[in-house]
């Protein structure tokens, strides 16, 4: 689990700049370059909120897929069947050209962009935004 300390160059989002923002805050997670790919990472956020953190390559039906391309995305690391922070240790993949990650546990898939079950649609975790600043790469944690 990556640990990050609070950046006060980031503040909380400001929502009185856009009418549809969500407060929150963006977390440095680490080095672009320190996350292997088609692997997780977790990282802790705000409250001890658990994200986890993949950088997968860009899948053919992807439209900006470039040999070497790859994309970041952040999931809730909970099992929401297991109970569990694990999901950060899962195995990615994809069904159907949907990125996935594949709890090591109980073996549900769960989609990468949505954090939907792909096995069972009523279970899903929270998915976060992901941004690269100076090569570090950040997760928006939204307040609650």
């Amino acid at each position: 689990m990556t640990v990050a300390a609070r950046s006060t160059a980031n503040q909380p989002a400001d929502p009185t700049t856009h009418a549809e923002a969500v407060p929150g805050q963006w977390i440095r997670a680490c080095a672009l370059a320190d996350l292997a790919i088609g692997r997780g990472a977790g990282v802790l956020g705000p409250d001890f909120e658990q994200a986890a953190l993949f950088r997968i390559p860009a899948v053919e039906t992807d439209r900006e897929a470039v040999v070497g391309r790859t994309r970041l995305y952040a999931i809730g690391n909970i099992d929401p069947f297991a109970r569990a922070a694990v999901l950060s240790r899962g195995v990615t993949g994809d069904r159907g050209g949907e990125p996935t990650v594949a709890s090591p546990l109980g073996k549900q898939v769960f989609s990468l962009r949505s954090g939907i079950c792909l096995d069972d649609e009523a279970m899903s975790v929270p998915s976060y935004a992901v941004r690269v600043v100076d090569d570090i790469v950040e997760v928006y944690f939204q307040r609650r």
